[in-house]
């Protein structure tokens, strides 16, 4: 009851609560292709590179933020060609991109005269500090995600299920794929004021993987990690109230754990079938 009132009362904390919505959202529109098309790994260096042109931005033009949409759009569209033409090295080549993004955010940071950001309100987020403007970003973005994959539902779900089969019925595969990843880097954006660069992944990926335990189809599993996504961040906000703990923490722990406890009931479930 006192989470409650204090949700009426206190605007930061609607904010959060705001945010934890617009979040799900983007979880469950982009969550269940980042767990079929296996993708997370690249979505990690998409999120960590990040840092590099926020750090820029920041150096020279004091708001980070600014930098954070064109660099990750430029960073899916690297990876995704690295992952396309580059398989023999896919895997170093993505982490030698994600430790220099990382590695240049921190030198343009540190060097950036007056007053230092942060960093940690960017590699683990602090939904409590999201303000009006950020909530209307998360806003845009979501619409953004939402429009992108009612045009194109049928090309993405191909490419993502079977891009062997799409590219015999002339679907132009490089460019979806492309543009999946995009609306990755989108929503890792999305995400970042919530958890952070550091748990963004988990946050995308864990509400569409306990979906997939139970549903097989793209729409159904969208619509099943965006409520879990919702009861993640509600949850979890309500945890980092009570007990006065980083609120993006306890949201992927809540989740890590629905995880856990998802797969262990399957499994049960089998076993006595």
């Amino acid at each position: 009851m006192n989470f409650l009132q204090d949700l009426w009362q206190y605007s930061f904390l609607q904010h959060a609560f705001i945010g934890g919505i617009l979040a799900a959202i983007g979880c469950g529109i982009i969550g269940p292709y980042v767990v079929v098309k296996r993708i997370s790994f690249m979505a990690g260096g998409i999120a960590h590179s990040l840092l590099g042109g926020m750090g820029i931005s920041y150096f020279f033009w004091q708001d980070p933020a600014m930098g954070a949409i064109p660099t990750a759009l430029i960073l899916a569209i690297i990876i995704g060609l690295i992952h396309l033409y580059g398989r023999q090295q896919e895997d170093i080549l993505i982490a030698a991109i994600w430790s220099m993004g990382m590695a240049t955010g921190v030198i343009f940071i540190s060097q950036t005269p007056g007053y230092a950001v942060d960093m940690m309100s960017y590699l683990f987020g602090n939904i409590l500090f999201v303000e009006t403007a950020q909530l209307y970003q998360m806003l845009g973005l979501d619409l953004v995600l939402l429009l992108v994959v009612a045009l194109f539902y049928r090309p993405l779900q191909a490419v993502t299920f079977d891009p062997e089969f799409a590219r015999l019925r002339g679907v132009p595969v490089t460019f979806f794929y492309l543009l999946l990843l995009c609306l990755v880097a989108l929503t890792v954006v999305l995400l970042m004021p919530m958890v952070g660069l550091i748990l963004v992944i988990a946050l995308l990926a864990l509400p569409a993987a306990i979906a997939r335990l139970y549903v097989t189809t793209l729409k159904p599993m969208m619509l099943l990690a965006t409520l879990l996504g919702l009861f993640f961040s509600s949850f979890g906000l309500y945890i980092s109230h009570l007990w006065n703990l980083p609120t993006g923490a306890c949201i992927i722990l809540v989740a890590g754990l629905c995880y856990i406890f998802a797969l262990g009931g399957r499994a049960l479930w089998h076993y006595r079938i």
